[in-house]
This record gives structure tokens, C-alpha cells and sequence, in this order.
């Protein structure tokens, strides 16, 4: 059996990373492309990078995908069976502060890798959305079918601009395509803008933490391998146009489209604080904690349904939030020395 060919958006990125190395595992041969922007640490993303590469079935490009003539080069001499696209301007913060990035990065770049599946023809399009597009929706937990037309930050805006795009193009080019909403990934090798990666760094540092609403927030947390399984299963999961329209009830496949929409998330949302007190168990050290009000763009509460990952694939993440914290804090005393 040939080995299948995987095109892979973001793969110094933390997500990309991680799947980039599950498949790998897997004997599939995989093509990154990354831009590398300074968004943070380079540094983190180049040893990601070097990690793969010990794969021989890994190579990488370094590029924007803004730069549609060298995306289009690397597609066409890879020739992928799959592309899956996981680069974007990520981070809600930082959407307020530089929003042309979110246009470039996540509209004009996912154009670009969908006009280079639209033209090669590939088996499957797998991009990334977020549970932010469900926006200032408050009936939890969030399921696919539901309207999502209340997001509250631009980067939000962007993703659920990715999937009407998508939902275009699957429509005309008959194009398979299925979007994935993940919920608040953490894990090992994570991002250092994120919260348990902040987190961590400022209590072995004894700086304080900057809390947000007081603590009255609850997340989805989802452990970035579960992430990256489920994703590894949707690639099987092909979505076909439905026949005189008619879709099976709970599912998000559009009636028009061989175009899905599928929330991965833990099916579990934690509150804040009980994530802060895990991690100052793990720690064995107490946080000095900052307690400040909502952020601009900020939801109270994040929650997936996750029935129809299950029913399309017969997997949904599991792994409890406390294991989790305890794996990443041993990842990250390891790779920072503290």
C-alpha cells in the first residue's frame, strides 16, 4: 500500500507540531509549511522544526502562505493526498491589537491553500476553526448545528469567514472539506501565550498571575495528543455530498456541500481557578494571584458537545485536566531548566 501524502500548514506551531509527529509515527509522509513568525519564541518553533526532521519522511518549507507562488510551488511538487491546514494568526489578545495580521494570515492565506486543493484535486481539506466562532452564544455545551453568528473579536471573525469560504468552495468545486472548532488546547511544547504556559513561567518565577474575571471563567481544556488523535481519525472521516439534500439529525454536514463542521473538545469545562489551584499542586509552590475583570472579546465559558466527533469517528478527547497540567509541567521544567 502506497504511503499517503500529507501537506501540513503550521507545523513549527504547537498543534502542527504534534500532529505532524503522530502521523509521522504512522508511516505517513509529511510536508510542513511554516512561516516562523516572531508572534513568539522562534526559537521554540526551530527546535519543534528539528525534531520532525530527524524523520526522514518529514521535509519543510519556511514561507508565508500570504505568498501564494511558493505555496502553490511546494503543493504541486508534493502532490498531497491531504492537506491539512492548521497556520494562523492565532491569539484573541492580539487581535485588538494588530487585526490586519488576522486578514492576511487567516483570509488571504487559507484562500490560498484552498485554491491550491481546489486545483490538485486532494482527497481531503482539513482546516482549523475555534470555539470562539460560537462568539456571544451562551447555550452550552456548543454544538456544530447551532448558529454561530455573534463573534466578538476579529480573530473569531476570521475563522468563521474560513468556514463560509470553505463551505464555498466545497459547494462548487465539489471539494470534500471538514472544518475542525477546537477547544483551549494545551500540552506539552504549547504556545507561551497561552494560559498554563503563562502560568507556570510566572509561579516558578515568583511573578504574579493576571487572572480575568475573577476567576468566574470556566474552559473546554482539551490535551493537545487527544487533539491531534481526533484529527488523525477525521482525515478517514470523509465528508460526501448528501443525497436530495437530506443530512442525519446532529449532523453539521451541509445539506449543499461535502462540507462538515466538527467541535473537538474534553465535553468537560473546568472552572479557572480549579486549573490555577492544580497547577500550584503540581508545582508544589503557591501562585500570587493578580485578579482583574474581563477582557475585551473574552467569553465567561467555553464547552463542547462532542457527539458527533464520537459518532464520525467512534473517539472523543478524555484526558482529566489534572494529568494534563502534570505532563506539561514536567515537559516544561525539562525544556526550561527551572
Amino acid at each position: 500500500m502506497t504511503q499517503r501524502k500529507v501537506l501540513i500548514t503550521g507545523t513549527a506551531g504547537f498543534i502542527g507540531f504534534h500532529l505532524a509527529k503522530l502521523l509521522l509515527a504512522e508511516g505517513f509522509i509529511v510536508h510542513g509549511f511554516d512561516g516562523m513568525t516572531d508572534y513568539y519564541d522562534v526559537s521554540l518553533k526551530q527546535r519543534r522544526h528539528q525534531m520532525l526532521l530527524q524523520n526522514p519522511n518529514f521535509v519543510a518549507t519556511e514561507g508565508m502562505l500570504e505568498d501564494q507562488a511558493l505555496f502553490d510551488r511546494i503543493a504541486d511538487d508534493f502532490a498531497p493526498d491531504v492537506i491539512i491546514h492548521l497556520a494562523a494568526q492565532a491569539g484573541v489578545r492580539y487581535s485588538l491589537e494588530n487585526p490586519r495580521a488576522y486578514l492576511d494570515a487567516n483570509v488571504i492565506g487559507t484562500f490560498n491553500v484552498m485554491e491550491a486543493a481546489r486545483r490538485l484535486g486532494v482527497q481531503h481539506l482539513l482546516m482549523a476553526s475555534t470555539s470562539s466562532v460560537y462568539g456571544a452564544n451562551t447555550e452550552m455545551p456548543f454544538i456544530e448545528t447551532e448558529k454561530a453568528d455573534t463573534q466578538l473579536t476579529i480573530y473569531a471573525a476570521t475563522k468563521k469567514a474560513n468556514e463560509s469560504m470553505a463551505h464555498a468552495y466545497a459547494h462548487i468545486y465539489d471539494l470534500p472539506t471538514t472544518m475542525f472548532r477546537f477547544f483551549t488546547v494545551y500540552g506539552p511544547w504549547g504556545r507561551p501565550d497561552l494560559a498554563l504556559y503563562k502560568f507556570v513561567d510566572a509561579i516558578l518565577d515568583g511573578r504574579p498571575i493576571d487572572i480575568y474575571n475573577h476567576g468566574d471563567m470556566y474552559r473546554d481544556f482539551t490535551y493537545v495528543e487527544d487533539l491531534v488523535r481526533a484529527i488523525r481519525l477525521l482525515i478517514d472521516a470523509v465528508p460526501e455530498r448528501p443525497e436530495d439534500g437530506v443530512v442525519t439529525e446532529g449532523d453539521s454536514l451541509s445539506p449543499a456541500a461535502p462540507h462538515r463542521v466538527v467541535n473537538i473538545g474534553n465535553s468537560d469545562k473546568v472552572r479557572l481557578l480549579d486549573f490555577v489551584d492544580e497547577i500550584e499542586s503540581c508545582l508544589g509552590q503557591k501562585a500570587e494571584r493578580n485578579y482583574m475583570g474581563m477582557q475585551t472579546g473574552d467569553v465567561p465559558a467555553t464547552w463542547a458537545n462532542a457527539d458527533l466527533l464520537k459518532s464520525l469517528t467512534g473517539y472523543r478527547p478524555q484526558t482529566d485536566f489534572r494529568d494534563g497540567i502534570a505532563k506539561f509541567v514536567d515537559w516544561y521544567r525539562e525544556y526550561s531548566g527551572k
